[in-house]
């Protein structure tokens, strides 16, 4: 087969005998943190730590503008008692959907460890000093795509969009202090349900969500 031959499209049936057995690792609630945020740093921690998981910090959000619900994949930046952290440019569809409607969620999901963990909350902007201060951490070649990116704008050619970045390259100079751009910040998703899922044999997946109740969390399993 060479570069010009088209490869075949799965059919209906091809698509419909797709399927894999999940294992016998589960969940029980005796196990489990009985502080949600605790129990997934931990899962986290072992996506992080198995060479089958690319990038243990992507998460898929998801928004809800005028009826319209979208999702993309972002990376988490922070997780603590107040929630999930990630950065974007402000005025990109994400940012304005959130702006209009702050209710998201988040989706981890760890396929090769037949995980998953779901999140339900609301997302507002972090403060200009925490965003100052992350955006100082970031590579200087990440910091200037911050600024040649008009994030969710059209763009004529992949030519244009080099030519901003070497603009702004030219302006802030590598090993220069670069300014974090007024329309770039983080997003703090502070979450009221936290669900983790664990594939089982037989499509008997486990399913145990933690439900916010005030200042305390419970916990539930539901049918798979």
């Amino acid at each position: 087969m060479t570069l010009d031959t088209p490869m075949a499209a799965m059919d209906r049936d091809e698509i419909s005998k797709m399927r894999r057995s999940y294992g016998e690792i589960g969940l029980r609630e005796s196990e489990l943190n009985s502080n949600p945020i605790s129990q997934f740093q931990l899962w986290l921690k072992e996506a992080s730590d198995n060479p089958m998981v690319v990038e243990a910090n992507a998460m898929v959000l998801a928004t809800n503008s005028e009826d319209q619900p979208t999702t993309r994949t972002v990376l988490l930046k922070d997780v603590t008692e107040a929630g999930f952290t990630f950065f974007t440019n402000y005025n990109s569809a994400k940012s304005k959907s959130i702006e209009g409607n702050s209710k998201v969620s988040l989706l981890f999901p760890w396929y090769p460890m037949e995980r998953q963990v779901k999140i339900l909350g609301s997302a507002s902007r972090i403060s200009g000093a925490d965003s100052d201060a992350y955006f100082a951490t970031r590579p200087w070649s990440s910091q200037i795509g911050a600024w040649a990116s008009d994030q969710s704008a059209p763009l004529s050619s992949r030519e244009e969009l080099e030519k901003h970045w070497a603009e702004f390259a030219t302006k802030y100079p590598e090993g220069s202090q670069v300014p974090r751009p007024p329309h770039w910040g983080g997003f703090l998703v502070i979450p009221t349900m936290i669900e983790f899922w664990q594939g089982r044999y037989s499509r008997l997946h486990d399913r145990i969500r933690y439900t916010r109740d005030a200042s305390t969390w419970k916990l539930e399993r539901f049918y798979p």
